[in-house]
């Protein structure tokens, strides 16, 4: 399934949406009918289309070396499958609003990134009926956690989207699995499995007794 990112993405935006629309404050203008949406778009492209409310934007991919070398998994007696490339993803989290929502726009703001810290910090881990896409409905895990930018990364961000900075944070979403576009390949079959065991013993024993 080469479609995970974009399913971590509606994952996220599922997330965030469906616990602002349930707020007491922020579901009055977060609601379908209302004026702000939860969106996967650059906070550019939303300003620049009038649209205000949160940007859950993919900014970076990076592989995860940590269990990128995993070994091929055996699906059947006399079947390897080859391993998916495990992936890292770094969202940019963007509140916009304007003057013209309720209250001033740097307060309405920060009320929405109040919540999506609160959302996140509350939800850690994305599994289960957390899942939407093609996640929807697979045993995936992805782990959510809070990143410390500094200002030269934060910087390097915002010049990137050729914007002035605006409050934002930024999270990790990982492991994303890509899986391969290989078929399974033959291997020679297991026809027994011999456990092996010793016995611990301590200093001037033997595994006989004392």
């Amino acid at each position: 399934m080469y479609t995970s990112l974009r399913a971590t993405t509606r994952t996220l935006i599922g997330l965030l949406q469906s616990r602002i629309q349930a707020d007491p404050e922020l579901g009055v203008v977060f609601h379908p009918a209302g004026t702000m949406v939860v969106s996967p778009n650059t906070p550019v492209e939303m300003t620049d289309n009038t649209q205000s409310g949160l940007s859950v934007w993919l900014y970076r991919v990076v592989r995860d070396e940590q269990t990128l070398n995993a070994p091929p998994q055996r699906i059947g007696f006399d079947q390897i499958e080859y391993p998916p490339l495990p992936m890292r993803l770094y969202y940019l989290m963007t509140p916009i609003a304007d003057s013209d929502e309720e209250g001033s726009g740097s307060e309405m703001e920060q009320a929405i990134l109040g919540k999506v810290l609160q959302t996140l910090h509350d939800t850690p881990i994305l599994r289960g009926a957390d899942l939407l896409g093609d996640l929807a409905g697979t045993d995936v895990e992805m782990a959510v956690r809070l990143e410390s930018m500094d200002l030269e990364e934060i910087t390097r961000v915002w010049d990137s989207l050729e914007s002035s900075y605006q409050l934002s944070v930024s999270y990790e979403v990982s492991v994303v699995p890509i899986d391969t576009g290989k078929q399974p390949v033959a291997a020679s079959p297991v026809y027994t499995v011999a456990n092996e065991y010793g016995t611990i013993v301590g200093h001037g024993e033997s595994a006989d007794g004392p």
